[in-house]
């Protein structure tokens, strides 16, 4: 039992200095995201802080962060909690339901791919 206790405490505190986040805390960055997305896959992850399926899937999205995602998409992390009005522009902008946690994918200027919850995995992109 304790071997299981540590594992899991490993997978929700471990902190992953791999990980390459952009933060994502103002209405104005949008357009930036919508403009770098005509060249680039955007991603943006809502992370709630109050959530723990949220701390699973943001541990997630770190263990599957890879050199290969870094060149192909540029990676955002809104704290839904903190930037709530980014949050619900963000579901409006992109015609998404708000979920908590949710995963994006930008293309040019469009949500072309979303995920919340369970489903959050880079692997599912």
């Amino acid at each position: 039992m304790l071997k299981i206790y540590k594992f899991f405490m490993n997978f929700v505190f471990n902190k992953s200095s791999k990980m390459d986040w952009i933060n994502l805390n103002s209405v104005e960055q949008l357009t930036e995201i919508d403009e770098k997305s005509k060249n680039k896959v955007q991603v943006l992850f809502k992370h709630s802080t109050r959530c723990s399926v949220s701390t699973f899937a943001k541990r997630i999205l770190t263990s599957e962060y890879s050199d290969e995602i870094k060149l192909k998409a540029d990676v955002y992390y809104l704290d839904l909690i903190a930037f709530r009005e980014v949050s619900n522009l963000i579901a409006a902008k992109y015609c998404v339901a708000h979920e908590s946690p949710q995963i994006l994918v930008i293309k040019d200027g469009k949500c072309i791919f979303n995920a919340s919850h369970s489903d959050v995995s880079f692997k599912r992109l």
